[in-house]
């Protein structure tokens, strides 16, 4: 139970006033990732890595074909943000290997207890606390699966007085939203000034400044990378705040550490951010037309083959990863590369 957080936030609340959602945010998965394994069925959520094997397989070979492609420069890294307990890793770097391509290993990781996991599937690697460390000797091959979903976001609500930042502030022992005081209407396009009252536009600044480093990288270095979370490719409105705990939502405001705050990623406000440091902008497509395009059914019908008795659950998987009603519409995947790089597999 997180009721030291929620007693921190109490009292800042009572000392300084509300404090925006960002804060809420970044502080509550800052608790939350440092101190467990979230993963898995006895965690509180599954990607796609623990769904199937194919999934890093399949990353494994897209970064294959692409470095080939470019004349196989050495030396190469693979850097992945927010690697989780290494699966993917694991998948990814197994399948590359197969063609030649052995990258050095880095992770970008906070979390004392990820990097546990983390060192016994991959001892060799390097762990970074973010892209700063990150070498300058070669091209960059970069993985970031449902990373920046759980970079914090900041919300501006539209009130009777204009728009205002959208804050939690404490009534009866309890966090709620609350609308800020101070005027917002600079920071919204003109065409939503007007919008109706309620509504919520979310950005995340966080997430924009990770993609622009990442894009500055892949500019002065050479190398591709790929952004896969759940979001939407197209502007849009509301909140998209949710908070998950053993595999169910929860409140976003009851249990502050507890749980994983996750917001949808707005890959349309990011590809612009890409664009602006020079690299090229692959596409953003849906997952499951992606994992298609690599080859995802072929491969499923190769493992069900030679494994016939779990047949039914590896197509289960690929469903569960490429389904409209699963993960294959809701899921986007985001494409940079270098600026004489080629282009990357899937996103025609």
């Amino acid at each position: 139970m997180s009721a030291s957080l929620l007693e921190t936030f109490a009292r800042l609340i009572a000392n300084t006033g509300p404090i925006s959602v960002a804060h809420y945010m970044a502080e509550s998965n800052a608790r939350y990732y440092s101190s467990r394994d979230p993963f898995g069925t006895a965690g509180d959520f599954i990607t796609a890595p623990e769904i199937s094997q194919m999934f890093g397989e399949l990353i494994g070979l897209w970064m294959a074909d692409i470095w080939i492609r470019a004349g196989r420069p050495e030396p190469i890294h693979y850097v992945e943000l927010g690697p989780g307990r290494g699966t993917l890793a694991r998948d990814a770097l197994g399948a590359a290997r197969r063609y030649g391509l052995t990258p050095r290993v880095h992770f970008v990781e906070t979390s004392t207890a990820l990097k546990a996991l983390q060192l016994e599937l991959h001892p060799a690697a390097f762990w970074h606390a973010d892209l700063s460390t990150l070498p300058t000797d070669g091209p960059l091959l970069i993985i970031a699966n449902e990373f920046l979903d759980a970079l914090p976001v900041r919300q501006l609500v539209r009130t009777p007085a204009g728009w205002r930042e959208r804050m939690v502030g404490i009534a009866d022992g309890r966090l709620i939203p609350v609308a800020g005081t101070a005027p917002m209407d600079a920071a919204v396009p003109q065409s939503r000034h007007e919008a109706p009252e309620g509504t919520i536009l979310e950005t995340s600044p966080a997430s924009a400044a990770v993609v622009y480093e990442v894009a500055g990288r892949l500019a002065g270095q050479g190398g591709a990378a790929l952004f896969i979370d759940y979001g939407h490719a197209e502007p849009r409105l509301g909140s998209s705040l949710q908070a998950v705990r053993g595999h169910r939502k929860v409140d976003v405001f009851s249990n502050p550490g507890d749980a994983d705050l996750t917001a949808h990623v707005d890959f349309s406000a990011l590809a612009p951010i890409a664009l602006s440091r020079g690299v090229q902008w692959l596409g953003t497509v849906e997952q499951g037309r992606w994992l298609r395009a690599l080859g995802i059914d072929a491969r499923a019908d190769a493992l069900a083959a030679y494994a016939p008795t779990h047949a039914e659950a590896i197509q289960a998987a690929r469903e569960r990863l490429t389904g409209e009603g699963q993960m294959g519409v809701l899921f986007k995947v985001m494409g940079l590369a270098g600026p004489h790089w080629p282009q990357g597999a899937g996103f025609a």
